[in-house]
């Protein structure tokens, strides 16, 4: 069986999946672009999921490319699964990195038994990853990634980003 990939442009926090991924931060502890709305939206049981996570396994933080699983809290899906998405650089290629938060990502979800999952554009907020690139390794990783996730469903903020996954799902 082979996985759907499909595009929303709109709000990860709004979408009824199995999973949402988040675009963490290493801290867990919640902060801005989706990582915020999905803290904000969800409620303080995922904050306390993740503060029980700190104290018990990752106590320096979680790994970029790695993945972990909380509640989903108040929003419309079961799980949250975050991810730690690399900062871009023009020196360094972090790539394999941010194909690894696709990976794992998509891991988590098959331990959880997950059948969709929401993804959001990981790295390109504030960690300055280019649109199109990310969207490229985004696409690439999914279709290469051996899944039981029936769906997973990228859901673009606005346009622009929309329109960079669209580009990459052409034939």
């Amino acid at each position: 069986m082979s996985t759907s990939l499909t595009l929303v442009q709109g709000d990860i926090t709004e979408q009824s999946v199995d999973a949402v991924v988040n675009a963490a931060n290493s801290s867990l502890m919640g902060g801005g672009g989706v990582d915020g709305a999905i803290h904000r939206r969800g409620g303080p049981d995922i904050l306390a999921e993740c503060r029980d996570l700190r104290a018990s396994r990752y106590g320096r933080g979680l790994a970029t490319g790695a993945a972990v699983a909380t509640t989903a809290g108040r929003l419309p899906a079961r799980w949250v699964i975050h991810t730690v998405g690399p900062v871009w650089s023009a020196t360094e290629d972090r790539s394999a990195l941010l194909a690894s938060c696709h990976r794992e990502s998509l891991r988590v979800a098959d331990e959880l038994g997950a059948r969709t999952v929401a993804f959001p554009a990981i790295s390109t907020g504030v960690y300055g990853w280019p649109m199109g690139d990310a969207a490229r390794i985004a696409v690439e990783t999914v279709r290469d990634t051996e899944t039981t996730v029936e769906e997973v469903r990228f859901v673009l903020f606005d346009e622009a980003a929309y329109e960079a996954f669209a580009t990459q799902l052409r034939p």
